[in-house]
């Protein structure tokens, strides 16, 4: 079973090969027999113009890794994309998505994917504020995730907890399924509104670790993204799509 780890990058120069240490140094997935699974990394560098595309380049002649350039910033939502595209290409039985920016804790990836590679969910939502201890978060933050996170339940009839976390995981046929469209953070409300619509998707949610950044260190979220949240939350939830 092959683990896909798509990391949309944009900007990270200093952080990146932090980001890659830690993932080497993390435990791997096992599947449903107690065997470590096979990973590949999918780095996709968004137009960065800080030298971090010279770092993912850098990392292309590394085995196990895959590398994407977009020519010019497209936004987080287009990385994620580009990255599932390129994890499937590659032949990913089940995708996460990680960020570069050291917010999440690699070794979450054990307990996100379990229920995947184990048959019991299709798709794991990580959750910042299921039981382990968090750091950083901002209170606007805070107040804005819970918002989003109850008008989204209200759309899908679940009772998650943190859709705006950033670990996610999907099975090879969920994230075929998927068809994401949005360019910037609106990506991940659009993700959990076109789980809810798919049939007989299994979703879980699990506890993850989360150190955030500063605005200083290079966040890049803003109050107008949570504005986005909300009318993406409306628009794929109500949206009559073939697609899915």
């Amino acid at each position: 079973m092959l683990l896909g780890v798509v990391i949309p990058v944009f900007n990270e120069r200093e952080l990146l090969t932090e980001v890659i240490d830690r993932l080497d140094a993390a435990p791997i997935p096992v599947d449903a027999h107690g065997r470590a699974m096979e990973r590949v990394l999918v780095v996709v560098d968004d137009g960065s113009g800080d030298g971090t595309r010279e770092v993912v380049s850098a990392l292309n002649a590394r085995s196990g890794i895959v590398t994407v350039l977009h020519p010019r910033n497209r936004g987080k939502g287009a990385a994620v994309r580009t990255g599932i595209d390129a994890a499937l290409n590659a032949g990913a039985d089940v995708i996460i998505i990680h960020d570069a920016d050291l917010e999440y804790d690699p070794s979450d990836h054990v307990p996100v994917v379990g229920p995947i590679a184990s048959g019991v969910c299709d798709a794991v939502i990580g959750s910042r504020f299921l039981g382990h201890q968090r750091d950083g978060m901002y209170a606007w933050h805070y107040v804005g995730n819970a918002v989003i996170t109850l008008v989204s339940n209200e759309f899908s009839g679940w009772a998650l907890t943190d859709i705006e976390c950033c670990l996610k995981a999907f099975t090879r046929r969920v994230a075929m399924g998927l068809a994401l469209e949005e360019p910037r953070f609106g990506v991940e409300p659009e993700i959990i509104a076109k789980l809810a619509r798919m049939t007989g998707v299994r979703v879980g949610e699990v506890p993850v670790h989360y150190r955030g950044r500063s605005f200083a260190d290079g966040k890049k979220i803003s109050w107008r993204d949570g504005f986005a949240a909300l009318r993406c939350i409306v628009k794929y939830s109500l949206r009559d799509d073939p697609r899915i």
